[in-house]
């Protein structure tokens, strides 16, 4: 039993510091992604994006795929729609709203996870997880009001609340279900080819819906070769979808999806203090408490079990 219980613990530590890893690589993508769709169509970015990482995946992996192929593709493919509508919801979204208001509006995914929890797996959070959620969430909306101040950044969400914000709030709510339903999903498959019918599924929708936009007038299909594009490209498919899928799909069947909403939280953390080491960007105060109580979240969390 001890070791068991041993094997159970360093599972989860191992867990846990994989998905911050997944969060840091995560963490250099708004303004990225932002910079990049001037050049390209929303849609085929993600396209080719969610491709490319597919295409490397077959190289480093394929005969394992191949040969642990699974007959029920359907959930896995329903598990890549869920993440199809989250990023496409969260990219379109970006050509409408501010990077930082993007985070915020993400990252209230982290109340929202232990309620689906509770719902799709009838397994409710701990209640060190709850008051975790809840000083994470404070954090990210002190985090995201920069110097502006709290109501500032709150009369500005709520006076300028618009399009791609709704979109972002989309982006949450369907992200909150799929860290859900890959916690069920990822016990039951192999995961190599849990995480190839992710990619490949993300670009075949991508493509799909490219062509219906354009078909619809909701968006023209255009792409113009930039630094700025190649260099968002290289990023998002190797770490940011690649490795990043890889990982979080291995490791977060170690960790509850509350627990893992929680981690995910630090993803403007680490984007602060990139910028702060690349661009020179300082941390406002305001930033400097958010963090603060993201990173008192991720503690409670983890010593407050009852």
């Amino acid at each position: 039993m001890l070791a068991f219980n041993y094997r159970i613990s360093v599972g989860k530590f191992k867990g846990e510091l994989n998905l911050l890893l997944v969060t840091l690589f995560w963490s250099a993508t708004f303004v990225l992604i932002k910079d990049a769709i001037t050049d390209i169509s929303s849609m085929l970015f993600i396209a080719f994006r969610f491709s490319i990482a597919a295409l490397l995946l077959i190289a480093w992996k394929g005969k394992k795929i191949f040969a642990n192929f699974d007959k029920r593709v359907f959930p896995p493919i329903l598990l890549s729609f869920l993440l199809f509508v989250a990023f496409a919801s969260q990219t379109v979204g970006l050509k409408f709203t501010l990077a930082t208001k993007s985070a915020f509006i993400t990252g209230s995914s982290v109340v929202m996870i232990p309620f689906l929890q509770t719902m799709i797996e009838k397994r409710p959070p701990a209640k060190g997880t709850i008051i975790g959620a809840v000083l994470v969430f404070v954090g990210i909306l002190f985090l995201s009001s920069g110097g502006s101040g709290i109501t500032g950044f709150l009369n500005s969400l709520g006076n300028n609340f618009n399009v791609g914000d709704s979109l972002t709030i989309l982006c949450a709510l369907f992200y909150s279900i799929y860290v859900v339903y890959l916690d069920v999903l990822s016990r039951k498959y192999d995961f190599w080819y849990l995480v190839f019918v992710q990619l490949f599924a993300m670009a075949a929708f991508s493509f799909l819906f490219a062509l219906i936009f354009f078909l619809t007038d909701l968006e023209p299909i255009h792409i113009s070769y930039s630094k700025d594009l190649i260099i968002a490209l290289v990023y998002t498919s190797l770490f940011a979808t690649l490795i990043a899928t890889t990982l979080q799909t291995k490791f977060q069947k170690y960790v509850t999806p509350a627990k893992a909403g929680i981690i995910f939280s630090f993803e403007p953390v680490f984007a602060a203090v990139i910028a702060f080491f690349t661009i020179n960007e300082k941390i406002s105060n305001f930033g400097v408490v958010g963090s603060a109580l993201i990173f008192s979240g991720l503690i409670i969390s983890e010593t407050l079990k009852e």
